[in-house]
């Protein structure tokens, strides 16, 4: 037998229901809305223009080898016999990365794409209490620096 109560209370899980399939809906457009945004689209087109540029591609893994290197070194410490070696040479391959214009032009990108995505969060979160937190502060991951997103740094 069905009560007016628990009529009433399967109206309003189907309505919350409803309710957070349509929020679902909209993050999904906001979401397609941003991905075609001037941003992204840089942020698309200089990850393709690091992609194809081969020259960035062997600096960046030589990077990750330096970097894997070090971190073999860094479990002993300063008193492993190639630590000062192995940070200097993750300094000089970074400062390598760092020379090609596909890479400043792709952090730049990202930077900016980071900073949109920031706000977005910010706007949301805002919208629900002042006091929810916010992931990320504004700060980008930095690209080919470690496991970021430019395809290379894996």
């Amino acid at each position: 037998m069905i009560t007016d109560a628990s009529f009433e209370a399967g109206l309003q899980t189907t309505s919350a229901a409803a309710d957070l399939t349509e929020l679902w809906m909209r993050a999904y457009a906001l979401g397609e809305m941003i991905r075609e945004s001037a941003p992204a689209e840089e942020y698309a087109r200089r990850k393709e223009m690091l992609a194809r540029d081969e020259a960035a591609q062997q600096a960046i893994r030589r990077l990750a080898a330096a970097k894997e290197k070090f971190a073999d070194c860094e479990r002993f410490g300063r008193y492993h016999p190639d630590y000062h070696e192995a940070r200097k040479n993750v300094k000089a391959a970074e400062a390598e990365v760092n020379s090609f214009e596909s890479v400043r032009l792709f952090k730049e990108a990202e930077r900016r794409m980071d900073e949109l995505l920031h706000e977005v969060a910010l706007i949301l979160a805002r919208a629900v209490s002042d006091s929810v937190k916010v992931p990320g502060d504004g700060d980008a991951a930095g690209g080919c620096g470690g496991s970021c997103s430019c395809g290379g740094c894996r």
